[in-house]
């Protein structure tokens, strides 16, 4: 989708580079990420309203450091230098970078000494998060010191008649002071941007780039009934109404009365024109015996293609794809990311079109998943629907570890409904960013009545997260984790022991598999 103005952030592989696009976002203002290479004719048909250079793992001098065409600077686009990205400025045009003797890391306090339009309504004294090894000590001719640290006496910089400005430390990162305010300086009197960028503004231009990319062409969906899809299909069938086809495959690895709900919400509120199959015989036949996730996955996704394709090509009008991929999951498989490495493959990424031979439609390519729920809303999905916890495409085959039966399938339902409801019934569902539980393959002896029990072992998951890059484990009340695992182990028979996890992502990822 075209955006008639928008913040360039060139990536040079920094931890926080995400956090740049939701910030300026936040703010109503399209940001998109590129690569740190990315062509500048590119950047010249984008007609960025502004570019910001993000920070970076390593060193400006550093044999493979990422590096920059010099000529970005003589664009006449303002551009704002992020910890890495003020070195690499104060390097590309004449400055001097060196080691620091003291390594800033975490929160320090930031003065300003000359005050500019980057800092206006920001205190002279303030607190910033650092990340750095290096610093600037010699500054390019033209530029100014704008503020020091204890250990940067060199911590801001600019050319104000160039409209080129550097920061030693993050101001996306919630833990400055003023960040935002610095940000917004940036963006709205430097950059000059309007702040229009609205789930509103983004449904109606969506609606008439599909109108136009579609024609008078059949669109097919696959409705996993998760957020992402299931938002997808309606704006697509805002666009282009009943030449949307909606295929819902019941694969039996859903939750407990998942398919039956999904199809109730979207023919009775939504109407949508759906199909719904029950595949779930041929699933579990294919998964009989196979305990390695990798190849669950794979049988899973091949499986799922096998019954889709055959589904399309009932309808030879066909000729496009609606997937719900999302930004990150863009940005963890194909590595747009400067220096970032590819975490895993997302089901939605690849796969399905390059066998259909089918145009793809992914309107929110470019959205974090708060975004997508925001444009639910607008679109007036229900509010229980929009804030619904991730569920994976794989479904329960991923939180069964070993072999996938029908048997391990109705115990891990059972166990999954009464923790949702006891997480929903406390008030705290929407704290959560997602929460599940996962059957292990070990047994554990119990105690029931007079009698020696050898059965389940259940461990509970809950985490919370912005967009599930990174995440942390739910810091629960321990008598509401009392009364889950009371009730599960008196409920679900076959099990007798409940843990909680407490894995962070990093090093841990959200799912067991």
């Amino acid at each position: 989708m075209t955006h008639s103005q928008k913040i360039l952030i060139l990536d040079f592989g920094s931890q926080y580079t995400q956090l740049i696009a939701r910030r300026i976002r936040e703010n109503n203002v399209y940001s998109e990420i590129q690569p740190h290479n990315y062509p500048l004719e590119k950047i010249k048909l984008h007609k960025p309203k502004g570019i910001i250079l993000s920070g970076g793992p390593q060193s400006v001098y550093d044999q493979d450091a990422p590096q920059i065409d010099k000529k970005l600077f003589e664009l006449d686009i303002p551009i704002l230098g992020i910890c890495f990205g003020l070195q690499l400025i104060a390097k590309e045009l004449g400055g001097k970078v060196e080691p620091a003797i003291n390594r800033e890391y975490g929160k320090t306090e930031f003065e300003i000494l000359q005050t500019n339009e980057l800092f206006k309504d920001v205190n002279t004294k303030s607190t910033v998060w650092m990340s750095h090894g290096d610093l600037v000590t010699e500054l390019p001719e033209g530029f100014i010191i704008n503020g020091r640290s204890e250990n940067s006496p060199i911590c801001a910089v600019s050319n104000s008649s160039k409209k080129i400005y550097g920061l030693q430390f993050h101001p996306e990162v919630s833990h400055t002071e003023f960040g935002n305010k610095i940000l917004t300086n940036f963006l709205f009197n430097i950059c000059k941007c309007s702040p229009d960028w609205s789930p509103k503004s983004f449904i109606s231009a969506e609606i008439e780039d599909i109108r136009k990319e579609v024609g008078k062409d059949y669109v097919i969906c696959a409705l996993s009934g998760g957020v992402d899809s299931s938002v997808a299909a309606v704006l697509v069938s805002k666009a282009i109404g009943e030449r949307l086809i909606c295929v819902h495959v019941d694969t039996g690895l859903m939750r407990k009365n998942e398919s039956h709900n999904i199809i109730k919400l979207f023919n009775d509120n939504l109407k949508l024109r759906i199909v719904h199959i029950d595949a779930a015989e041929l699933f579990l036949s294919r998964l009989k015996g196979i305990a390695d996730p990798e190849q669950k996955r794979k049988i899973i996704g091949n499986a799922f293609i096998e019954v889709f394709e055959k589904e399309a090509k009932k309808y030879p009008d066909v000729k496009f794809l609606v997937q719900g991929t999302l930004y990150p999951d863009v940005i963890e498989s194909v590595s747009v990311k400067g220096k970032s490495a590819t975490i895993k493959t997302h089901h939605n990424v690849g796969g399905l079109p390059e066998k259909m031979n089918l145009k793809l439609i992914e309107p929110f390519r470019e959205l974090f998943k708060d975004e997508v729920r925001k444009i639910g809303r607008e679109l007036g999905l229900p509010e229980d629907f929009i804030n619904r916890h991730p569920f994976p495409g794989p479904g329960l085959a991923v939180r069964i570890l070993g072999e996938v039966t029908k048997e391990k399938l109705e115990i891990l339902r059972q166990v999954d409904e009464i923790y949702i409801n006891e997480i929903k019934s406390a008030n705290i569902y929407n704290q959560i960013w997602q929460a599940f539980s996962v059957l292990l393959p070990v047994r554990t002896v119990g105690v029931m009545g007079d009698f020696r029990t050898y059965e389940n072992v259940i461990a509970l998951r809950a985490v919370t997260s912005t967009d599930g890059m990174t995440a942390d484990w739910y810091r629960f009340d321990y008598a509401i984790l009392e009364n889950i695992s009371n009730k599960i182990i008196r409920n679900v028979k076959g099990v007798n022991r409940v843990v909680y996890d407490i894995s962070s992502k990093p090093p841990s990822t959200i799912e067991w598999e």
